[in-house]
């Protein structure tokens, strides 16, 4: 069973709501991709400030390693090195990336796959959500007085519904 951190895209001016499609799934745990396909991996998911950083700190250690006069068998162990962090950190890549973009972590959910877990997210956000509340009905026109009941002034010393003082009785 997979564990997914779930995040909410920013809401624009004209949003009233979250649009549950937009929301971003982001499972932990190893990413076969991001270890293969580094660089790719981190352009498909437009993860621009992160490809650099990789890119610079690559660049910058085979060059000191190679001016350092290691073998090209360690500089090949290290790069493979380099991948695997890449592929054990990748959720964590993801995630920094939609916190600097705005997105708002809502939640974490688990499921044997991707649709499942989506099904259990959104059930549970749907229930936790309050109704929209309907334009509020207009309060009904006061009732006329009645022609059966005698209008008597009351006495000012008299507060409530009742004409005289004991006539509740």
């Amino acid at each position: 069973m997979s564990v997914y951190t779930v995040h909410e895209p920013p809401l624009r001016a004209a949003d009233a709501g979250p649009d549950p499609e937009q929301f971003a799934f982001v499972r932990e745990g190893f990413s076969v991709w991001a270890f293969l396909f580094a660089a790719l991996w981190m352009l498909w998911h437009r993860m621009w400030l992160v490809l650099l950083i990789y890119l610079v700190v690559a660049a910058g250690l085979e060059t000191a390693l190679y001016y350092a006069g290691v073998s090209g068998l360690l500089l090949g162990l290290i790069a493979v090195l380099v991948s695997l962090l890449i592929g054990v950190e990748a959720s964590t890549l993801r995630r920094f990336t939609l916190t600097r973009g705005g997105w708002k972590n809502v939640g974490v959910v688990s499921g044997d796959s991707l649709e499942m877990a989506e099904r259990r997210f959104f059930d549970a956000w749907m229930r936790a959500r309050p109704l929209p509340r309907a334009a509020a009905a207009p309060p009904p026109p006061p009732r006329p007085p009645s022609a059966s009941v005698p209008h008597t002034p009351q006495s000012p010393d008299v507060i409530g519904l009742f004409p005289e003082p004991g006539a509740d009785r």
